[in-house]
């Protein structure tokens, strides 16, 4: 049986913040947590690894559920390579786990890329694939942002079909818009396949958002980005998210996506636990010195977000999962809610298994990390791929 224990720790255990704290690492699985004091007093078998986090935070691994790329490797290389590539850098980022996302590409493409994410898992070196994230093809031509309009289709169930079987049972989550033709078909099929079904790229009415609840839409894409306005007469996708308390949806936290404020905003209305931390970070982050392109096209970056070069339209996002922490936190939501939306959020939401709490009988995933954001250490599955301490 091996063993590790971090001590000296701030533990961030996803349901509270526990100060001088440690916990015990068994055999992949979190064995138990303790206090410092309790520590002291326990004696551990000689070969047990103890690592003194310096009074730094223990975390779960961050969990980024809609990411296409990282450090020059992405989801449109339709290559297993690709993806053990951003498996091995989110790891030393503090990502402990995964969904790659897939731009509405043409279908063979479509099809290769989500093929070339599952036979990722199991070769993971990082950060583990949990699955595939589909966002589109279904969704609204009128709210684009950078999808390509020429891959944008109908509801299809027949695509559906096709795409669901490249995925031979890995598509986590898809990204639709409810108020297409024929989507209470399409989500029923999902349902009953385990796929979570997230409103978004949507030009939704409110009647349209609650229908699509009806159907079991209940989570949302990068939420106040690329979705229906609030109105007054028509409260539209936005509107519906933030009145209906069972609905979740996801931010991006890079402070140019969505207004700080506004995130303020959403903190007022929505319980933390409905609020899920993503960075939908392109091919090109955290890459430096060379053309940088994402989705095929060039891209600049500019004022930490990228924009696409032919028209200058934000073409995603920049950022990582650990300065999206450290921005929610710097904009007063507590470190404890930040880490939750970055953690036991996704993997409630999605399904995820026994990931994102520090608590005995869960998956050893988890990140060390400094006052300054920055990952010190990461551990998958109680194996160390980052480790500083």
């Amino acid at each position: 049986m091996s063993q590790i224990v971090i001590h000296n720790a701030e533990l961030l255990a996803g349901y509270a913040r526990m100060e001088r704290s440690a916990l015990l690492v068994e055999d992949g699985l979190i064995a138990d947590v303790f206090s410092e004091r309790r520590f002291e007093q326990k004696r551990f078998p000689s070969d047990t690894r103890i690592f003194d986090a310096g009074g730094t935070f223990v975390a779960p691994g961050l969990i980024d559920s809609h990411i296409h790329g990282f450090s020059g490797y992405g989801t449109e290389d339709l290559s297993v390579d690709a993806i053990v590539a951003m498996s091995d850098h989110l790891g030393r980022y503090g990502v402990t786990a995964f969904c790659p996302t897939i731009y509405p590409m043409d279908e063979s493409d479509m099809l290769a890329s989500i093929g070339a994410a599952v036979d990722a898992i199991g070769k993971e070196r990082g950060a583990r694939v949990m699955g595939v994230h589909l966002e589109g093809p279904f969704v609204s031509p009128a709210r684009l942002g950078v999808q390509r309009p020429e891959f944008v289709r109908p509801v299809d169930l027949e695509l559906m079909e096709r795409l669901f079987e490249a995925g031979r049972g890995h598509i986590t989550n898809m990204t639709v818009a409810p108020e297409l033709k024929g989507m209470r078909e399409l989500a029923l099929y999902c349902i009953k396949r385990g796929i979570v079904l997230q409103a978004g790229h949507t030009d939704a009415t409110y009647e349209n958002m609650l229908e699509g609840m009806q159907a079991g839409i209940l989570h949302s894409t990068h939420f106040f980005n690329a979705m229906s306005r609030l109105h007054h007469r028509d409260p539209g996708a936005v509107g519906a998210i933030m009145i209906h308390s069972e609905l979740s949806c996801e931010i991006i936290a890079d402070g140019h996506h969505v207004h700080p404020d506004l995130i303020k905003l959403l903190m007022r209305d929505k319980p933390a636990s409905k609020v899920v931390l993503v960075t939908d970070s392109l091919k090109p982050t955290e890459q430096h010195n060379c053309p940088l392109f994402a989705n095929r096209e060039e891209v600049i970056l500019r004022d930490g977000v990228f924009h696409r070069l032919a028209d200058d339209v934000i073409a995603g996002s920049a950022l990582t999962m650990m300065k999206g922490v450290g921005n929610l936190v710097s904009w007063g939501v507590p470190v404890e809610n930040a880490v939750e939306m970055a953690s036991a959020n996704p993997a409630r939401i999605l399904g995820l298994g026994k990931r994102g709490l520090l608590v005995p009988g869960y998956e050893a995933d988890l990140v060390v990390f400094d006052r300054e954001w920055r990952a010190i250490a990461s551990m998958v599955g109680g194996k160390f791929v980052l480790n500083g301490l």
